[in-house]
């Protein structure tokens, strides 16, 4: 009973929470701890086979556990701010998703299941909370040290190659669901006792370059093109180190890598190079 307790006090799953409108293809049940991560997987006969070890928890709810945690942070923000600590909100927060691989897990001594020799985790971090208030945005709360391990909250652990992209997409896309799932809705969550609404603003910042290269198509490391959200070649870079800006996002390299497959415009390969910049 005291181990049950500590689980319910410590991991995500085990505070209650609503969705206003309820989450699309999301199980309303509030109390889900680790589950297995190829969960929420459709398996179908075409299907990439997914070989591999992985467990997560439930975004929404790894999300409602990470506000509970952070609980006297945003009561002590409101006050700070000269808020009542009773406001029901809305509050929105924004989150840094990061993934990254983990290098060589293999067991190098001793006995055990064999593993893959890789590791992948992928988390989120919570950077700021914001409340409206008249006609501006007050900030209650905004982390410090945004890429300290000690913000970092794990969502997925997998023993797979971050190389191996199909792997990764089937093991993510349930994750990713339940994301964009989220973006259309409010969460209601109890918090000192009164229902606070909160929305979310993802942003995937943290994401390792190595493996945004290979997930999204683009050249690697060694390719003219050294920027992954901007077009800048290594001798326009070599010549302004500064004027560089974010020209691009990540959906759109996604479209350059359909124009890239599909060649739609019937060019030569160097044509079709310039036109994607980066993305073959």
């Amino acid at each position: 009973h005291a181990l049950r307790t500590a689980e319910k006090a410590l991991l995500p799953g085990y505070h209650p929470f609503e969705w206003k409108p309820p989450l699309k293809n999301v199980s309303s049940n509030t109390e889900v701890g680790i589950i297995d991560g190829l969960s929420g997987l459709q398996h179908l006969v075409d299907d990439y086979p997914v070989d591999t070890i992985s467990k997560r928890f439930r975004y929404d709810a790894a999300l409602a556990s990470a506000l509970m945690d952070m609980e006297e942070d945003i009561l002590e923000g409101l006050k700070s701010q000269g808020l009542d600590d009773y406001v029901k909100g809305p509050f929105t927060v924004v989150i840094k998703e990061s993934c990254d691989g983990m290098g060589d897990v293999s067991e190098k001594h001793g006995c055990g299941p064999p593993v893959p020799e890789k590791a992948v985790r992928f988390s989120f971090t919570l950077m700021s909370i914001k409340i409206a208030h008249g006609i501006e945005e007050i900030k209650v709360f905004e982390e410090n040290k945004p890429n300290s391990e000690l913000c970092c909250k794990p969502l997925c652990l997998m023993l797979a190659d971050e190389s191996d992209h199909e792997t990764l997409t089937a093991i993510l896309s349930p994750l990713v669901a339940e994301r964009e799932a989220m973006k259309d809705s409010v969460l209601i969550l109890d918090m000192a006792g009164i229902p606070r609404l909160f929305k979310f603003i993802f942003r995937g910042t943290g994401y390792d370059e190595k493996l945004v290269r290979e997930v999204q198509g683009l050249e690697a490391s060694g390719s003219s093109y050294i920027c992954t959200l901007c077009d800048a070649t290594r001798l326009e870079a070599s010549r302004n180190l500064i004027l560089h800006s974010v020209t691009r996002n990540h959906v759109e390299n996604l479209e350059r890598y359909e124009v890239w497959r599909s060649n739609p415009y019937h060019e030569t390969v160097d044509e079709l190079r310039d036109r994607v910049k980066g993305v073959s």
